[in-house]
């Protein structure tokens, strides 16, 4: 049996991403590993992933350090495996790089043959903790490092926040940025004050700019000046569909399905796109042509601890109320508590983003990269409304759709938004003959 050293490089992570920012190392120098052991964390554009080990031994080398961005195919780590000592081992490469490009799996995280995919989630419950804050035993007890995002890891570091003395509110009780800024301080926005109303206070604070906030920043920029961007504004008495989803909360079909308002309008921004399909199309820059696309693969806008993500929910205009009710909620919760891989959040063709839960009357969103379209909804309101010539109080909408002009005109996003504006106002036609 002879002892040799493997390298471990960041494995193609898929959806075109390049690199990624190391979060935390699972493991330290010495530490033994099992096949497929989560040994880091790292941060992409889209999500935070664990990476297994491809090989079992001990770790040899730490080529990285948290924060750092890594290419793919650079060193991560470096592993001593005893040659023969099993038939994982013999069967790992020497090096990733030494596979050709045809014979190199193409998998999320990981790689060499006969490696077993483990999810995420399976990760999660059986793999221990074993950063600088992991469990430790005695012979008396054990103590276990608190569960907490990397978001909120980083921003307990740089507040000087004990993770022991931070209740989370995350499922599963999970500790959350929000969570660590309230224990610093009570709430962030006191925290702001306090930093501007304090004598002799450092002047500024910088915040490097690292993982999704960085990949975010450079797909607004790239949007907002490739595309050139128009909006459309419709408000519209949404008083039926309020009335309407509140009856249907208690229906057969919609028990246990978080069903909101903004099912009613996805539902009816897919009638809008059958009607108007150039909403659900994209600029192929390099060929000079518009690639109109036969499936609505739905982009759902949403606000998580690491920074804006945009779940997607595939297949959307084939769905029925319930189910699309569903997988929104169901894609969105996946983003929020950090489960949602690159693959699921990438491939939209349209999105749609719901500002109105922050008290936000109506806003002008910037397009998804490679999209036509985004549809941002407001706040739903009691607001003064003329009804058949009387005034009457009703829950009003603002509707905005933000469209890419090469691809859609003017004439096209008006009549796509009025159609989601009169399905709103009357929307029982069209749930029962949707899709």
């Amino acid at each position: 049996m002879v002892d040799t050293v493997k390298e471990f490089r960041l494995p193609d992570l898929g959806e075109g991403l390049a690199d990624a920012d190391l979060v935390v190392w699972k493991v330290q120098v010495g530490d033994h590993l099992d096949l497929n052991q989560v040994i880091a964390e790292v941060e992409t554009a889209k999500a935070t992933v664990e990476l297994p080990s491809p090989y079992a031994g001990t770790v040899a080398e730490l080529l990285a350090s948290p924060g750092d961005t890594v290419p793919v195919g650079a060193p991560l780590l470096r592993i001593t495996v005893s040659v023969g000592s099993g038939p994982e081992t013999d069967s790992a490469p020497a090096n990733p790089d030494e596979q050709g490009a045809e014979q190199r799996p193409q998998v999320l995280v990981g790689y060499g043959p006969g490696a077993t995919p483990v999810s995420r989630r399976a990760f999660r419950k059986a793999e221990p903790e074993t950063d600088s804050e992991a469990e430790t035993s005695t012979s008396d007890e054990v103590v276990r490092r608190p569960d907490a995002k990397p978001g909120a890891r980083r921003e307990a570091k740089e507040l000087g926040v004990d993770l022991a003395t931070v209740e989370g509110t995350g499922p599963g009780g999970v500790i959350t940025r929000a969570d660590v800024r309230r224990r610093a301080d009570g709430h962030a926005a006191a925290k702001g004050m306090a930093l501007l109303q304090a004598p002799g206070s450092d002047d500024e604070t910088r915040v490097p700019v690292r993982g999704i906030r960085k990949r975010s920043a450079a797909a607004v920029a790239r949007s907002a000046f490739t595309a050139p961007h128009a909006t459309v504004f419709l408000t519209c008495d949404a008083t039926n569909t309020v009335e309407l989803v509140t009856r249907l909360r208690s229906a057969p079909p919609f028990d246990g399905t978080h069903l909101t308002p903004l099912s009613v309008v996805a539902t009816a921004l897919m009638r809008a796109v059958a009607d108007e399909p150039s909403l659900n199309s994209s600029w192929d820059e390099e060929s000079q042509e518009i690639v109109v696309h036969h499936r609505v693969h739905l982009g759902v806008a949403t606000a998580t601890d690491e920074g804006l993500k945009v779940p997607v929910v595939r297949d959307a205009h084939a769905m029925r109320l319930p189910d699309l009710a569903g997988s929104i909620a169901a894609a969105a919760g996946n983003a929020r508590s950090g489960e949602a891989s690159p693959s699921e959040l990438t491939g939209s063709t349209i999105s749609i983003t719901n500002v109105g839960v922050f008290g936000v009357d109506a806003g002008t969103p910037i397009l998804n990269p490679g999209e036509a379209a985004i549809l941002a909804v407001g706040a739903i309101t009691d607001r003064p409304w003329v009804v058949d010539g009387a005034l009457a109080v009703r829950k009003v909408v603002t509707l905005s759709l933000a469209f890419d002009h090469r691809l859609v005109d003017g004439e096209q996003a008006g009549r796509a938004l009025a159609a989601v504006g009169a399905v709103l106002n009357d929307p029982v036609p069209t749930l029962v003959s949707s899709p």
